[in-house]
């Protein structure tokens, strides 16, 4: 990997470029999962340099209240979105770990017709072992915390406040492991550091995770580092498309069984390269303010984590993913099938995954266009839909899928294998 980093000749570039190519079409194939982050309190008691949410930022905050968490995920709910992320502020008092468990029942208990939220995933705070067995208990789907910089003198630099502590952020999964959470995602803000040190460092984490716990990393997210409201960090490491799109070319080939995230951080263009070269899961019609899902009152400036480069609708999205021949999935299946933690790696990493996330995703493709696509999305996502589904290997699991479609266009939700 050190190697791979360091490789600046660009045919050696490519040749990097079509293996983790080859790599994702083996593991994760056609497929783009779909969801979006539901920023939840912006409270936080940390000053990291270079987050919107620091402590120093004069903005109003605000916490949502459950109705307002209600209010939320009908809207995400509505544009078709099936999974969610949820995002907090660290503050003890303003968002304790009950506040987290609440959101997490309402949304799961908010319908809006044929639409609800089927799988949520939760960002918080590094905690204790018995806060996250509450987490799994309310029904969470996978732990995600980033480690923001592996190199411990500049995380110590950009941190202050409970968040400084670098041991407790590095081994803030061992706990959720601990307290039962066996889907867990890791990930660095690109742009604190040199990249290849965090390169290098989230492959370790990653071969440290399967070492001691039997379970990589469910999901690796690759954000850079991008301005908000307050923010005045400069990065003296920054990191330019060209190098995030060998940076994920690199993690492809290095944990080729893991999901690989990319937000709407970054511009339309570049998400497309990504996701040809590994990239399985990404955010779609993104507000990153509490609250942001609903307009706020004029003249009020809330505290945007940090800005983002693509602003398109989730349909606008869907219909992007179609006419590059690839297949916009929501599917929740396998957390609500059991196969999560060493299951899921045991279909993972020998690439077998295949078999059930594509008839799936044609599943929960053929939700998205009855319930939410406009007609033009229809149109294209119909052409792909059928092409993914004959090429699906098992003539019994074809046949089973074509019997579920039907069902679905007869009215019926929520079928998978």
């Amino acid at each position: 990997m050190a190697k791979l980093c360091n490789c600046k000749d660009k045919t050696l570039i490519n040749k990097i470029f079509k293996a983790a190519g080859a790599i994702k079409e083996d593991i994760y194939g056609e497929r783009i999962v779909l969801f979006a982050p539901l920023y939840v309190s912006d409270f936080c008691v940390n000053d990291c340099e270079y987050c919107g949410f620091h402590r120093r930022n004069e903005a109003l905050r605000h916490k949502l209240s459950m109705a307002e968490v209600a209010a939320q995920t009908k809207i995400l709910i509505e544009m078709g979105h099936k999974r969610l992320l949820l995002e907090f502020g660290e503050h003890p008092k303003e968002n304790p770990i009950d506040y987290v468990v609440d959101t997490i029942k309402t949304i799961y208990q908010t319908k809006s017709g044929n639409g609800e939220i089927r799988r949520v995933n939760v960002n918080i705070a590094a905690t204790s072992a018995k806060n996250y067995r509450k987490l799994k208990t309310a029904g969470i789907g996978t732990y995600q915390l980033f480690q923001e910089t592996y190199h411990k003198p500049t995380f110590e630099k950009l941190h202050n406040g409970p968040k400084a502590d670098f041991e407790r952020q590095l081994f803030a999964h061992n706990n959720a492991f601990e307290g039962g959470i066996d889907d867990l995602g890791i990930g660095v803000l690109f742009g604190l550091y040199d990249w290849r040190f965090e390169v290098l460092s989230l492959v370790s984490h990653a071969k440290y995770m399967d070492k001691h716990f039997g379970v990589g990393p469910h999901t690796i997210s690759v954000p850079r580092f991008q301005s908000a409201n307050s923010v005045d960090f400069q990065s003296d490491y920054p990191v330019s498309e060209d190098e995030l799109l060998k940076i994920i070319a690199i993690l492809r080939l290095a944990v080729p069984y893991t999901g690989m995230i990319i937000s709407t951080r970054e511009r339309p263009e570049i998400r497309t390269k990504a996701f040809e070269l590994g990239i399985s899961q990404t955010s779609a019609a993104s507000k990153v303010d509490v609250g942001g899902y609903k307009s706020h009152e004029k003249g009020i400036l809330t505290c945007g984590q940090f800005s983002t480069h693509d602003g398109r609708t989730v349909d606008q999205i869907v219909r992007s993913l179609c006419e590059e021949d690839l297949l916009p999935s929501f599917c929740t299946a396998c957390y609500r099938k059991g196969r999560t933690g060493e299951k899921f790696m045991e279909i993972a990493k020998p690439g077998n995954i295949h078999n059930f996330c594509r008839p799936n995703g044609i599943l929960t493709f053929k939700e998205y266009l009855i319930d939410y696509a406009t007609p033009e999305t229809k149109k294209e996502g119909e052409r792909v839909l059928n092409k993914y589904l004959a090429l699906i290997p098992s003539e019994e699991i074809k046949t089973e899928t074509k019997t579920r479609l039907k069902r679905i266009e007869d009215g019926e939700r929520d079928l998978y294998f």
